[in-house]
């Protein structure tokens, strides 16, 4: 059963899908949107329990079939097949796993969940949770933190390296989306244990942030050995949500696995 999925869409062309992180929303993609939709039809989405989408019924599933298979629904919804999919975080993880199920055309995830070492899980996890935990502050103590310029570096220290570039409205506004997102919970239930482990036939780019404290850098080793068809990008000066911190080299990146695609037809 379809369950529609909240979403902005702007631009023409090839069809071009963002999908955020765990506790995030469509808008965390806005410092490259505009710059996207000159080339693509793009369509940033709120996935289900986060952002303005409602939440999956009590005795679904936030796992990795849901999520690909409501996708996929809405994809034929908005009427596109196969768009190119880029995700961040639990998106870069979702978007590896439309590309392995024969539902993208190609595949740029940005610091995949999925490629967890021991250590790596714990402190993702920790980090994840304390993140979960302050946003349900009051109201007034998050628009406080968020009008200051301190307050401004210090809540998005964990996600950026360049957390002063958000305004106070944008900074008070993620805040709420991970405040009263329905999905992290169950979400991260199921992330814990998840491991990527498939293999992709489509242009692929695993791109990662230099300086994630969320999914360190170090993960991206690991995500080389599993994956060793794919791409294999850093991002120099990045944290885990690297749109903020270097929009061109993002779009670069991302146009880069696009143009693959287009390139594969003849180089067959």
């Amino acid at each position: 059963m379809l369950s529609e999925l909240v979403y902005t869409r702007k631009g023409s062309g090839e069809p071009l899908v963002l999908i955020h992180g765990i506790g995030h929303r469509r808008q965390a993609w806005d410092p490259v949107f505009e710059l996207l939709a000159q080339s693509y039809d793009v369509i940033a989405v709120d996935l289900a329990g986060f952002g303005e989408s409602p939440a999956y019924p009590l005795k679904s599933s936030y796992d990795m079939d849901n999520a690909c298979d409501n996708l996929s629904d809405n994809f034929a919804h908005w009427g596109i097949e196969r768009p190119h999919v880029v995700g961040n975080s639990l998106g870069g993880a979702i978007a590896l796993e439309l590309g392995a199920r024969g539902l993208a055309r190609s595949v740029t995830a940005l610091s995949p969940a999925g490629f967890f070492g021991t250590l790596n899980r714990v402190q993702t996890l920790v980090l994840l949770v304390l993140l979960r935990v302050t946003s349900q502050l009051p109201d007034s103590v998050l628009r406080a933190v968020s009008r200051s310029g301190f307050g401004r570096r210090l809540a998005g220290s964990s996600l950026y390296a360049h957390p002063e570039r958000f305004t106070a409205d944008e900074v008070f506004g993620d805040a709420l989306a991970l405040k009263r997102c329905h999905g992290f919970e169950r979400t991260i239930v199921k992330g814990v244990t998840y491991s990527f482990r498939e293999h992709l036939d489509v242009p692929t780019t695993i791109a990662w942030g230099t300086r994630d404290l969320i999914l360190p850098y170090s993960s991206s080793a690991i995500a080389q050995e599993r994956l060793p068809e794919a791409r294999h990008v850093a991002l120099p000066h990045c944290g885990h949500v690297p749109m903020i911190d270097d929009p061109a080299l993002v779009a670069r990146v991302i146009e880069q696995t696009t143009a693959a695609d287009r390139q594969a037809p003849a180089a067959a």
